[in-house]
């Protein structure tokens, strides 16, 4: 995964930064042109140029020329399912702890954007292995990937089927890191005591209260981990010009919560901590509101994955054809 740097080539990605801030991410074709409400923009004029050059559309509107950051590409790219944000993948990558060389599991690839966070971090001597339910938004997936990457990323393997059972096919033992991104994450608590190595990271993305409970109190039942931390990432910007310093009037909110939690050594139990309170009791009425049903989840219909799968397997084919 070598940075792509110095003048834009035929397949780079490029974003461009309008009058107003707004950006518009293009794949460069020899001939190829981008259309605007402020003009044209021909990829020719582009393609050449160092990256952070301005170039004007045939209304003499500027434009700045950037590659984009893979936030800004996880933004804009083609979405079968709702994409974890940079600000939760980034806490993943670092709260999980992955490295160079890690071999990472993840359940429920969605479009890939965590994907591609993991990928980075591990780089070309680690592995990633993704389980996917669906096969339309592994697919999606994979084509994201590579658009953003210009080729196909041999240390990633995509599995589609069932995550408990494909997890207990893998040896014991043999990942050094689980990140599950799914309705239902407790019911893969024993699929990941499986395959997970002792001192491992379990990390488990949720969006509602009830998920995170559920799932906290059944990794402290497993009594194969350390004891859960659980959080959420707020991200407030702020307006700085001049003296005029002060928050932004939007800030990007809740998201989802993260859990994490270290694998025991098998035989190990965990010793004893105070803990504040007592482990409240939960009813099978409680239970059914912690089932995926009652989470309000949504999801796109089959009709609009297929048409964004298409699209994510064209920019894909655009991106790669200049490594052929």
């Amino acid at each position: 995964m070598t940075p792509r740097r110095g003048v834009f080539q035929v397949g780079d990605h490029v974003q461009l930064r309008g009058p107003k801030g707004t950006l518009h991410t293009v794949t460069l074709e020899k001939g190829g042109s981008f259309h605007t409400h402020k003009g044209q923009i021909l990829h020719d004029d582009v393609l050449g140029l160092s990256e952070g050059s301005v170039v004007n559309t045939d209304r003499d509107i500027p434009y700045l020329a950037l590659r984009p950051l893979l936030s800004d590409f996880v933004l804009s790219m083609a979405r079968g399912a709702a994409i974890i944000y940079p600000k939760d993948a980034a806490q993943i990558v670092s709260l999980a702890d992955i490295q160079p060389g890690h071999r990472v599991m993840e359940a429920g690839v969605g479009s890939g954007a965590l994907s591609m966070s993991i990928l980075r971090a591990i780089g070309e001597e680690g592995a990633l292995t993704s389980l996917e339910r669906r096969d339309e938004f592994a697919e999606i997936a994979k084509a994201n990937a590579e658009t953003f990457f210009g080729h196909s990323i041999p240390q990633w393997t995509i599995e589609v089927g069932d995550f408990q059972e494909l997890a207990l096919a893998h040896p014991e033992g043999s990942v050094d890191r689980v990140v599950l991104d799914m309705l239902a994450p407790w019911e893969c608590i024993a699929a990941v005591s499986h395959v997970l190595t002792p001192g491992g990271v379990l990390a488990v993305y949720v969006a509602t209260v009830t998920q995170l409970s559920r799932v906290v109190e059944e990794v402290r039942a497993s009594g194969r981990f350390t004891h859960p931390e659980s959080l959420e990432v707020l991200l407030r910007p702020w307006h700085v010009e001049g003296l005029a310093v002060r928050p932004e009037h939007r800030m990007i909110g809740h998201t989802g919560f993260l859990m994490t939690a270290r694998a025991l050594a098998a035989g190990v139990s965990l010793p004893e901590t105070k803990r504040r309170g007592v482990k409240p009791e939960y009813s099978d009425d409680d239970v059914e509101v912690w089932t995926p049903g009652a989470t309000g989840q949504r999801y796109a219909s089959d009709k609009k994955i297929r048409k964004t799968m298409r699209e994510a397997q064209g920019r894909a084919a655009k991106s790669t054809r200049k490594n052929l």
